[in-house]
Order: C-alpha cells, then sequence, then structure tokens
C-alpha cells in the first residue's frame, strides 16, 4: 500500500511547515550528494530559509564556491559576481570627478592678485557672481515676503479681536444704559404717584 499524492501548496501551520523544510532540506542534499558522486558532477547548491538563513551544499571536486560561480559566468556570459573593488572604484572616481569640479568652481568664483586672467573669464567670472547675488536677492525676499505675510496676519487677527472686544464692550454699556434707565423711569413713575 503507497502513500497517496498530496497537492503541493504552502503550508499554513509554522510549525509544521518548518518541520517540513528540514525534512525535505536533508533529503535534498542527500539526493545533491548521491548525484555528485554517482555522476561525477560538480554541484552547487544554495539554499536560504524563510529567515534568511543559509544552507548550502557544494560537492567535493570543487574547489571554492568562487570558482563553480566564474565557471557559471563563463558558460552563460552573465555576470553573478560583482568585484566589490571595481563597484567602489568607479564611485572613487566619481566623486573625485566632482571634487574637481567644485574646486574649479571655487577657483574661479575666487579672484587670485597674484594670476593672471583674461577679460572672457573675468566676465564669465562677473555673470556668475551676478547670477549667484540674483539667488540669494530671490531667497531673501521670498523669506522677508512670507515673514511680512505672517505678520500681517498676526495684526489682522488682533485687530479683528480688539473689534469684537469694543463690540461686546459697547454691547455690555448699552446694557447698563438700559438698566439703569428703566430703573429712572420705574422711580420717576413711582414719585408721579406717589404725589397724587
Amino acid at each position: 500500500m503507497g502513500r497517496g499524492r498530496s497537492e503541493i501548496k504552502r503550508i499554513e501551520n509554522p510549525t509544521q511547515r518548518q518541520s517540513t523544510f528540514y525534512k525535505r532540506r536533508d533529503g535534498l542534499f542527500k539526493k545533491a550528494r548521491e548525484l555528485s558522486v554517482l555522476c561525477d558532477v560538480d554541484l552547487l547548491l544554495l539554499l536560504f530559509s524563510t529567515s534568511g538563513k543559509l544552507y548550502h551544499y557544494l560537492s567535493p571536486t570543487v574547489p571554492s564556491v568562487k570558482d563553480l560561480v566564474e565557471r557559471y559566468e563563463a558558460a552563460t556570459h552573465t555576470k553573478v559576481w560583482t568585484d566589490i573593488r571595481q563597484e567602489r572604484r568607479a564611485e572613487l572616481e566619481k566623486a573625485e570627478q566632482m571634487c574637481e569640479l567644485m574646486e574649479k568652481e571655487l577657483r574661479f568664483m575666487t579672484v587670485d592678485d597674484g594670476e593672471q586672467y583674461t577679460v572672457p573669464s573675468l566676465e564669465l567670472l562677473e555673470h556668475n557672481l551676478e547670477a549667484a547675488m540674483h539667488k540669494v536677492r530671490s531667497e531673501k525676499d521670498r523669506k522677508i515676503g512670507g515673514e511680512i505675510t505672517y505678520l500681517e496676519n498676526i495684526i489682522r487677527g488682533r485687530q479683528e479681536e480688539r473689534y469684537g472686544l469694543c463690540d461686546k464692550l459697547a454691547h455690555s454699556q448699552a446694557l447698563n444704559n438700559e438698566e439703569a434707565g428703566s430703573t429712572s423711569l420705574s422711580n420717576g413713575l413711582e414719585l408721579k404717584l406717589g404725589f397724587n
């Protein structure tokens, strides 16, 4: 009586999934070893678990992973193994070019008394300085405009508050005057009534 085929789908239970992973990983590595020995093939098996842990198998005939990856790159004409030193060298060259450019611009912005300048280079320097001054003035005007708007809003708010208080005061005085007027009027009526 043989086992029935089970449907291949993701195992939802994490404990069961981990147990299955370890069993199947061991079985896969066993098959890789057998294939390597029986057929005399060079084999590299890389496996990453869901937690990111690396498991690998390298056949005994291969001296290192790097050698096998280089063979793969040569056979497929693709780059898997990138040399970090080459990347760093390219980044360093790019940074050096940026530094040279910025130093050149900085030297160009300063006028050295000991150096001889041509008229076109002085005109270019003048143009660059005027452009820089225009940017500074524009930013300054923008900042000042923002502060003026902010202060105007504060003044407007205070004026509205003052007008509101004046209205309340006038209303309060009017109520007080009405009460005082009605009291004096009723006192006058009482007096008139008292004389008859």
